[in-house]
C-alpha cells in the first residue's frame, strides 16, 4: 500500500536556488507544451501526446541550455500532467455534454498557484539517510524528522508553499500496521455548532480555527493593503499573512486528522451523510462555518483511514431525511426542516428527540 509523508525541508541557499529554478522549468515546459498542442489544434486539428511530446522536449533541451541544469524527471513529469489534464478535460465534457471549456488545461503562473514539481526514483538517485533525503542534481538535504519513514520510495514531490517553506512529499510503498477489529458501529452527524454529534451521544465541539485567528487575519490584510506595490517590506507582509493561513490549516489538520484516527480505531463501520457541500456553500450566512469545517476533507479521511484498517465507511443518501426521522417510531416531521428547531417530541410515540442524536441514531 502506498503512503506519503511530509516533511519540511531545510535547504542551504544553493539547494534553494536550484529548487527555485526547478520549479520554474518545470512551469515553463507545461505551458510550452500546452502552447504547442493548442496551436497544432487550431491550424492542422491534430494534437501531440505524452510521447510526442516528449521527443520533442529533447530537442528543446538541445536549444535551450538551462533546461539541462534541472532534474530531467522533473520535466518528463510535467508533461505527464498535461497528458492527465487533457483526458480529465475529455472525460468531463463526454458526462456533461453541451458544455464547452469545462476543466480545459489552464497555464501555470508564476504566482498564485501550486509551486511544486515531482521526481521519480531510479537507481538509487533518492535516498533517506537518518534526517537527510538525497535528491536528484541536489544532492543532500536536511529536513526537519518528525516520524520515521517506513517502505520503498516510489517518488517525491517538492512543494514551494506562499510562506516560503519547502515540503517534501514523500510516496513509499509500506506494510501498514493494522488496528485490532472491534465489534462497535457508529453514526456520525456533522454540524457546525458541534462539529460532530455520535449516535453514543458523544458530542465534539468545533473549534473554529479560522473564526479565533480572524482578527489576527483582518490586520495583516489591512496592514498588506497600505504597502507599495513591489516594495520589500510588502513581501514582508505576505509572508506573515501566509504564515497565519498556514498556521490555521496545520490546526485544522491536526484536529481533523486526530479525530478520524480515533474514530477509525473504535469502530468497525460508520455511518456518514452524504453531503453536497458545493451546494451548502451557496448559502451566504453558513458559507464561512461550512468551510471552516472542512467536512470534505474529513469525510476523505475517514475513507482512506477505513481502506487502510479494514473499515467501512457507509455514506448516507443526500436526500434521506435523517433529523426529521424519529429514530424510535420512523414518524417523519416536517418540521424539523427549520433548522432552529434543535429539540422535538415526536407526535407518535411521545419520544424526545435531539436533533444531531436523532439523526445520527438514524
Amino acid at each position: 500500500m502506498q503512503k506519503a509523508f511530509k516533511v519540511t525541508l531545510i535547504p542551504n541557499h544553493n539547494q534553494e536556488v536550484l529548487i527555485n529554478k526547478t520549479i520554474g522549468c518545470v512551469r515553463f515546459v507545461y505551458n510550452r507544451f500546452l502552447a504547442l498542442r493548442k496551436e497544432l489544434y487550431s491550424t492542422e486539428q491534430k494534437t501531440l501526446n505524452y510521447n510526442g511530446c516528449s521527443q520533442q522536449l529533447t530537442l528543446l533541451k538541445k536549444e535551450i541550455e538551462w533546461l539541462k541544469e534541472v532534474d530531467k524527471f522533473a520535466l518528463q513529469n510535467s508533461l505527464r500532467n498535461l497528458e492527465t489534464a487533457y483526458k480529465n478535460f475529455f472525460a468531463d465534457f463526454k458526462k456533461v455534454k453541451g458544455r464547452k471549456n469545462l476543466g480545459f488545461p489552464k497555464f501555470k503562473k508564476k504566482y498564485g498557484c501550486k509551486q511544486s514539481y515531482k521526481t521519480n526514483l531510479t537507481n538509487g538517485n533518492i535516498q533517506i539517510i537518518q534526517n537527510r533525503l538525497k535528491l536528484p542534481k541536489m544532492g543532500w538535504v536536511r529536513f526537519h524528522k518528525s516520524q520515521d519513514i517506513a517502505g520503498t520510495i516510489v517518488n517525491v514531490t517538492v512543494t514551494r508553499t506562499s510562506s516560503g517553506k519547502y515540503i517534501a512529499s514523500i510516496l513509499c510503498q509500506t506494510e501498514i500496521e493494522k488496528h485490532s477489529q472491534v465489534a462497535q458501529n457508529i453514526g456520525l452527524d456533522l454540524g457546525i455548532k458541534s462539529y460532530l454529534v455520535t449516535s453514543d451521544g458523544e458530542v465534539v465541539d468545533n473549534p473554529k480555527y479560522y473564526r479565533t485567528q480572524k482578527r489576527k487575519l483582518r490586520k495583516a490584510h489591512k496592514k498588506l493593503s497600505r504597502t507599495v506595490k513591489g516594495s520589500r517590506n510588502r513581501a514582508k507582509v505576505k509572508i506573515k499573512l501566509a504564515r497565519t493561513y498556514e498556521r490555521i490549516t496545520n490546526l485544522r489538520d491536526d484536529f481533523l486528522h486526530k479525530l478520524s484516527t480515533r474514530l477509525i480505531k473504535e469502530n468497525s463501520i460508520i455511518c456518514i451523510e452524504d453531503l453536497r457541500v458545493a451546494n451548502m456553500v451557496k448559502n451566504q450566512k453558513l458559507a464561512l462555518s461550512i468551510s471552516d469545517a472542512n467536512w470534505s476533507k474529513f469525510v476523505a479521511m475517514l475513507e482512506y483511514k477505513a481502506l487502510w484498517h479494514d473499515r467501512i465507511v457507509q455514506r448516507v443518501g443526500t436526500f434521506y431525511p435523517s433529523s426529521q426521522t424519529c429514530n424510535c417510531c420512523s414518524f417523519i416531521n416536517p418540521l424539523v426542516k427549520d433548522l432552529r428547531l434543535r429539540e422535538w417530541s415526536c407526535p407518535q410515540c411521545n419520544s424526545y428527540n435531539s436533533r444531531d442524536k436523532n439523526a445520527a441514531l438514524n
